[in-house]
């Protein structure tokens, strides 16, 4: 069956543009790098690793998306808040060495390079090289200045990084209250795997289909699932299952829905550039092998 391409509306782009960067950057640091940017500081915050992940205003959803949260090493052990301005006054030795460190300690809103089509359209000051090949760090004065185009290249770059913007051709089968989320995008960040599968399965989906929207967590899950009357099973997927995929702790890591035994309603992650899409079996368990997958049914009452 041959994959469709999926994309963003010019609406759904301009709304990405906008959301992508914070007003303010964030900058990762090691201990040592602080004898470097000692007497650079002033006018920002430096937080200590532990309080900034900690905080509530450094946790909204699209922020832990654009910088990825989840990827940041562990030597980062500060994190430095500052407005847009402040990068570009620092001198050009002092930015490329903190913009180096953020491709080095896997900060998110870096791209290589080499993805990109018109290099000579980035300024050259937020281009660094880490082992011999070229990276563009984004922070905000940057973005605000670029064009249109560049930013859609940069932002289909970044996302395809993760997920692959094409699905399945939608099946004749779906469920009709999710044909209109079927290979399209979220305007905003936050809508993830779990919530795609509760709406998936939901019996009065015009009540239900804000729950779509949301970032669930895997106890909410789970609960939402035992409360829809969802059980193990131990035969193959047939149309309707939910699998759901757990680490070594048993804690859920993703989820999708089975359509028709061959098919599934998936979401790959949180972030607006992960669409909802359909996709085979193959897909999934290619994407999800390190964790060990379950299949889960509604039990139907029986009735004699």
């Amino acid at each position: 069956m041959m994959k469709k391409a999926i994309r963003p509306t010019r609406e759904q782009l301009e709304i990405w543009m906008d959301a992508i960067l914070p007003d303010k950057d964030l900058f990762f640091i090691r201990e040592e790098d602080l004898t470097v940017l000692e007497e650079n500081l002033t006018g920002t915050l430096l937080f200590p690793r532990k309080e900034f992940f900690n905080h509530s205003s450094y946790q909204h959803v699209q922020m832990v998306s654009s910088y990825m949260y989840w990827t940041i090493v562990a030597e980062a052990v500060y994190v430095v808040v500052a407005e847009p301005r402040w990068l570009t006054e620092l001198n050009d030795e002092t930015r490329s060495f903190l913009l180096l460190q953020q491709t080095e300690l896997c900060s998110g809103l870096t791209i290589p390079l080499s993805k990109l089509q018109d290099v000579d359209l980035i300024p050259k000051e937020y281009i660094v090289s880490q082992e011999s090949e070229l990276f563009v760090v984004i922070r905000r004065a940057m973005w605000d200045a670029l064009s249109f185009e560049v930013k859609e290249e940069m932002i289909r770059l970044t996302g395809q990084l993760y997920d692959a913007w094409e699905g399945k051709p939608v099946p004749a089968n779906l469920p009709v209250h999710l044909r209109r989320y079927a290979n399209t995008f979220s305007d905003k960040s936050g809508a993830n795997c779990l919530a795609a599968v509760l709406f998936a399965i939901s019996t009065e989906p015009e009540l239900e289909e804000w729950i779509i929207h949301e970032w669930v967590h895997p106890e909410t899950f789970a609960l939402h699932l035992q409360r829809s009357a969802f059980v193990k099973t131990e035969d193959r997927f047939i149309g309707g299952d939910v699998v759901v995929w757990v680490n070594d702790e048993d804690v859920i890591q993703h989820a999708a829905y089975c359509i028709d035994g061959v098919l599934f309603f998936n979401k790959s992650g949180q972030i607006f550039t992960n669409p909802w899409k359909i996709v085979d079996w193959s897909y999934l368990e290619e994407d999800w092998k390190r964790y060990t997958s379950i299949v889960y049914r509604k039990h139907l009452p029986y009735h004699s």
